[in-house]
């Protein structure tokens, strides 16, 4: 079942998607972070990693496509891996450049962490990324995670260093910018 926005839905990873995935990987800007670089990942290589993947009950990582509303149109994946129930998570992102800035990416962020927090009930969100992408830090920042981790300098791009930064966001954080919402394990966490 999807999970479903104003604007995009979050819906499962089909076949036809990968050569979108092998594009948003080889992407420069998208994956800028990785320690991969230069990136050169094929069809194969995707189709390897999700199309052999067979149906289980493992709550530990998905991945989902984003996919915008109104014309059915797929701009990106996102994704949480290393979950520890009732504890943590790491989510990632990367969406097609074409479809930067226009709040495509901020939803389907909102739509994972209301997943994360509310259906998963998880204490802490973690993110990655580095102090050179100044919008995914900004977009970070505008759902309410903070730098928790600087590695300085760890990253080389387009002739400077930059700073690998690992971004957090706690339960009570989250819940304080949605007052609409109930926190109905907040008794348990004391």
């Amino acid at each position: 079942m999807p999970l479903v926005g104003e604007r995009v839905r979050l819906r499962e990873v089909r076949p036809e998607d990968f050569p979108l995935l092998v594009s948003i990987r080889n992407d420069v800007d998208t994956q800028g972070w990785s320690r991969t670089l230069p990136p050169d990942y094929t069809l194969e290589m995707i189709e390897k990693r999700y199309g052999g993947r067979d149906f289980e009950y493992r709550r530990d990582s998905a991945m989902f496509m984003i996919e915008t509303i109104d014309d059915d149109l797929t701009i990106g994946s996102i994704s949480y891996t290393e979950l520890v129930d009732r504890m943590e998570a790491t989510i990632g992102i990367a969406v097609l450049s074409e479809h930067w800035g226009l709040g495509a990416s901020g939803e389907a962020c909102q739509l994972l962490l209301r997943f994360l927090f509310v259906e998963l009930g998880l204490r802490v969100v973690r993110l990655w990324t580095q102090s050179g992408n100044v919008r995914a830090v900004r977009s970070a920042e505008k759902l309410g995670f903070t730098v928790a981790v600087r590695h300085r300098e760890a990253i080389f791009k387009g002739g400077g260093y930059f700073d690998n930064l690992v971004m957090d966001l706690l339960r009570e954080e989250w819940y304080a910018l949605h007052p609409d919402l109930e926190d109905h394990l907040v008794d348990h966490f004391r």
